[in-house]
């Protein structure tokens, strides 16, 4: 179903993250990968990753906390991956004092990190991949990952909901953007996972819980449905998909918390 496209999956920290399912998820549809990490303490790790896909898999640092890291990242791609198909967005960040306490207490730098990395980044990424994916034989996709705390309160979640809410608004406002120049623009909001950024969220544990015996399947959901979910989006099978937001939780979304 990808046969023959590129890509670029941001945010590989390690084999549980979101990202790297939806890097094996790509590759395994033939996909050829780009895979980007923050600093240098993972670049062992995921260059090893990237070794293990098919297709000539790299992997590339990226900071985007600064537009001199995200520039400096795409002088690299632009020699390895100069027009690439899509790109997977899965990056977020807040400080752990910003969560498990009351959103009340959030402070000023705190919600600007947590806004700036989960939600900004991937505006910037975005202005900076469209002229590339402009006029593409596939034209071009954009994934971000969010999830129900930018609608509901979640305890725990606190500023990190608040940036999922922007991430979200985001989304249709570059879908707009971007279709005229035949680039889609969609969200996957996944159910509760274990992950290393899950591991920050005060009372993670029993958002599993809440959420294997309160969805209608009954079950935690899997890193690989969130894959595959990806890869759906930016295949041609969801070409006339763009500003969407959807929903890989079991449904749980639909259930009154």
């Amino acid at each position: 179903m990808l046969g023959g496209r590129q890509g670029i999956v941001f945010g590989v920290a390690n084999k549980r993250s979101i990202a790297w399912a939806c890097a094996q998820a790509a590759a395994s549809q033939g996909a050829r990968l780009v895979l980007t990490y923050q600093g240098e303490r993972l670049a062992d790790d995921v260059r090893g990753m990237a070794a293990s896909l098919p297709h000539q898999a790299v992997a590339l640092p990226c900071d985007v906390g600064t537009d001199e890291g995200i520039d400096e990242f795409f002088a690299r791609l632009d020699e390895v991956m100069p027009r690439p198909d899509f790109a997977v967005h899965s990056i977020a960040f807040a400080r752990t004092e910003e969560l498990g306490g009351a959103f009340l207490d959030t402070t000023r730098e705190g919600f600007r990190l947590a806004l700036d990395i989960s939600c900004y980044s991937f505006t910037a990424l975005a202005r900076r991949l469209a002229p590339r994916m402009e006029g593409g034989p596939h034209g071009g996709s954009l994934v971000t990952m969010t999830y129900l705390g930018s609608s509901h309160v979640v305890p725990g979640y606190g500023v990190m909901g608040v940036a999922k809410a922007a991430l979200e608004a985001t989304v249709r406002y570059l879908a707009a953007d971007l279709g005229p120049r035949n680039i889609r623009v969609n969200a996957i909001s996944a159910g509760a996972l274990r992950t290393l950024a899950s591991a920050g969220i005060a009372g993670f544990s029993q958002m599993l819980e809440l959420s294997r015996t309160r969805s209608p399947l009954r079950r935690n959901i899997k890193a690989t449905e969130v894959g595959d979910a990806t890869a759906f989006l930016v295949s041609d099978a969801a070409q006339a998909i763009t500003g969407e937001v959807l929903y890989v939780d079991g449904g749980f979304h639909a259930t009154a918390l």
